[in-house]
């Protein structure tokens, strides 16, 4: 995979490449430090306790979200088909609008793509048993998650903290005894123990994304509802709800204002996807004059003209599906208005680089732009999630509670 294929991904906010980034390789493991920290201005045993509590919540957490809703949504497609259905067939097609839909699409590919037509006649035939189990599908792939990180993670977290906290207190005595006799004697200078600090050493497309989003709020209703005390339910609330905003919308928010920003300081359009601008199939098309952009009639241009640069060009960045033999996939709905904006944007691009008279040129440099921003993106939300948030957390509750420690923990 090339770098720009990787900028390409982690500046997707409707993938979950961004969310992985900042979620595992960033969010986490400085959180984790962070709260180990906060907690030993409290006492060592409760930084060491806070510390495992957050690891086994953050990864733990982060396993069933990134996950969760992938695996189920095949376990789920399993079941649809052992009932007799097509999980490919989109919902959206149940609604006619004259250009697709499942009575038009079975008339208009009957002959080219009779297997996928079959697909739509059993959905056209039982609506209703398909959409409910679609409901079910969406109900089961959020809900599972939400159970697990919610409610069964935190209460299991919380009940290994009860049982090895017991285990803490009755070693305690012991522990006490035994330093008070070591300081009655002077032990060499070499003898003394090694310390362990911090916890470096310890640590060495309704889309999956909007599903994640879906899932986050019951995630939060859950761990409020698990919280060990009223301290405790109102950290998580807050943190929980400005984790929300800062996974799902503030990067967006981000990405538009540096691609605005940039576009007027530099005088460059990076609207376009990295991947693209770093097509040479598709720079060398604007050099030449092929890019033929149709205007209107979407759907009846994909079907005319399936193997056309344009048509490939929405297979790959608007959702459009097409059979091995190049027949427009039946089962998959073709958002009009996606498409359309893409190609308005392509359209654009191709007459600003054409205008610099160097079109070579024009692309490297939106290239390296849009690049920059996708980058600056990932860091500014991830210091915002990953160091701010916690910070700000760690100040409230110093002002609310009195102390460093984290509340469920102090009882």
């Amino acid at each position: 995979m090339s770098l720009v294929n990787i900028i390409s991904a982690i500046g997707n906010n409707s993938s979950i490449y961004p969310l992985i980034v900042r979620d595992c390789g960033i969010e986490n493991p400085v959180k984790i430090g962070m709260t180990y920290n906060q907690n030993l201005k409290d006492s060592k045993q409760m930084a060491n306790n806070a510390l495992r509590e957050r690891t086994i919540d953050e990864y733990g957490s982060s396993i069933v979200w990134l996950g969760g809703i992938p695996v189920m949504n095949k376990v789920c497609d399993w079941m649809i088909k052992k009932s007799g259905f097509d999980p490919e067939v989109n919902v959206n097609l149940l609604k006619e609008d004259g250009k697709q839909g499942l009575k038009y699409n079975i008339d208009k590919f009957r002959k080219s793509a009779p297997d996928e037509v079959k697909s739509l006649e059993k959905v056209l035939s039982n609506k209703s048993k398909y959409q409910k189990l679609l409901a079910g599908k969406f109900v089961l792939s959020t809900a599972i998650p939400v159970l697990l990180m919610g409610y069964i993670l935190p209460k299991s977290n919380f009940a290994l903290t009860a049982k090895l906290k017991k285990k803490q207190e009755a070693v305690k005595p012991i522990v006490e005894k035994t330093m008070a006799a070591e300081r009655t004697y002077q032990l060499p200078a070499d003898s003394s123990n090694p310390s362990f600090k911090g916890v470096v050493s310890a640590l060495a497309n309704m889309s999956t994304v909007n599903k994640m989003a879906v899932t986050d709020g019951g995630l939060t209703i859950g761990r409020v509802g698990t919280a060990r005390n009223k301290y405790e339910k109102l950290e998580n609330g807050f943190k929980m709800t400005m984790m929300m905003f800062l996974n799902f919308v503030a990067p967006i928010w981000i990405a538009k204002g540096f691609d605005s920003i940039s576009g007027k300081l530099f005088n460059t359009n990076v609207n376009l996807d990295p991947m693209l601008m770093n097509d040479k199939t598709f720079i060398n098309s604007i050099k030449d004059g092929t890019l033929n952009i149709p205007k209107e009639n979407y759907i009846d241009y994909l079907d005319k003209n399936p193997d056309s640069q344009i048509s490939k060009l929405c297979e790959k960045y608007c959702g459009v599906r097409y059979l091995k033999n190049r027949v427009r996939d039946p089962r998959a709905y073709v958002d009009e208005k996606r498409i359309e904006k893409f190609l308005t944007e392509v359209e654009k691009f191709a007459k600003e680089a054409k205008a610099t008279n160097n079109i070579d040129k024009y692309a490297k440099k939106a290239l390296m732009v849009k690049s920059a921003n996708i980058l600056a993106n990932v860091g500014i939300s991830s210091i915002l999630l990953a160091v701010a948030l916690p910070k700000l957390t760690f100040v409230l509750r110093k002002k609310v509670t009195g102390s460093d420690a984290e509340p469920g923990l102090k009882g």
